[in-house]
């Protein structure tokens, strides 16, 4: 696992070629691959087998309280814990995640050369644990196209914990999940969205300087439009994925990850010698960043 210092190498690189946006935060579950897969109704099942089995919940409860306690606490595991259940967080991850059918999931060169050609910082943000993450990004062939995973792991590493949390588990749509992932990844929370509309509102000088130099916004990539909501809020340019609707806090709506260059095309913008620079030296060793 490598540190921050030796992860945020493309960021100057991002820079330099004059891009609009200096990083992408990408969930990865139903984000990355489509909901088609199967993948989260798989989970579900698994996460209910677990309730069953070790919990002890009464069978007919099981598929509610899932379905209740992820609506209302961003997981169903975040919400056994504020109930007051005991169990161990890798040993669930193991059941839930450890017994997907991964082997359904395929290479993904389309969506690989869209991200090894996008010259911004790249980090996954997801709820999920570690081993799962790496095991996805392995199987879409996607694991080099990232600097790092921000992941369970991460966020539930104690020093990165609020006090004052409603859920003994720190997870999306949280807005401290969101604070917590910002300060992991290096993020300038300053850097917030602001567009020529917004600003021309100050003064025209201030309209002339947006002009002449780049603001450095966050964009983050999600199905959820909790999740959604919750980006927006931290002050991220949020984009819904899986939905060509836009739904409240998200700026872009995206019906496959795939219409990423036709709807976002100034992720791109750049000088084009140096943006195949930025293309030849974008592969980089994906870590946790922890």
């Amino acid at each position: 696992m490598g540190s921050l210092g030796t992860v945020m190498k493309m960021d100057t690189v991002g820079r330099a070629a004059g891009a609009k946006y200096e990083c992408l935060l990408f969930d990865m579950d139903d984000t990355l691959y489509p909901l088609s897969t199967g993948f989260n109704l798989a989970c579900r099942k698994n996460i209910e087998e677990f309730m069953l089995k070790y919990l002890n919940i009464e069978e007919s409860e099981v598929p509610r309280m899932c379905l209740e306690l992820y609506r209302e606490y961003g997981t169903t595991m975040a919400g056994l814990k504020v109930l007051g259940y005991e169990f161990d967080n890798d040993e669930f991850h193991a059941y839930a995640h450890g017994r997907l059918p991964y082997e359904t999931l395929r290479p993904d060169p389309v969506l690989r050369n869209l991200l090894l050609a996008m010259p911004q910082r790249k980090i996954i943000f997801t709820n999920a644990d570690k081993a799962h993450a790496l095991q996805v990004l392995k199987r879409l062939a996607l694991e080099d196209c990232f600097e790092g995973i921000i992941c369970f792991e991460t966020l539930n590493h104690p020093p990165l914990q609020p006090p004052a949390l409603k859920s003994p588990i720190l997870c999306k749509p949280s807005l401290e999940a969101f604070e917590a992932a910002i300060r992991v990844a290096n993020l300038d929370p300053k850097k917030t969205v602001q567009t020529p509309s917004l600003i021309r509102t100050q003064t025209q000088l201030f309209f002339s300087l947006f002009d002449s130099f780049s603001f450095f916004l966050q964009i983050f990539f999600d199905d959820s439009a909790r999740n959604i909501a919750s980006g927006k809020a931290a002050g991220l340019h949020t984009v819904i994925v899986g939905n060509s609707t836009l739904v409240p806090g998200a700026d872009h709506a995206l019906r496959s990850i795939h219409n990423i260059k036709e709807a976002i095309p100034e992720i791109w913008d750049g000088d084009e010698e140096q943006m195949e620079q930025v293309i030849q030296a974008a592969a980089v060793e994906t870590v946790v960043l922890a």
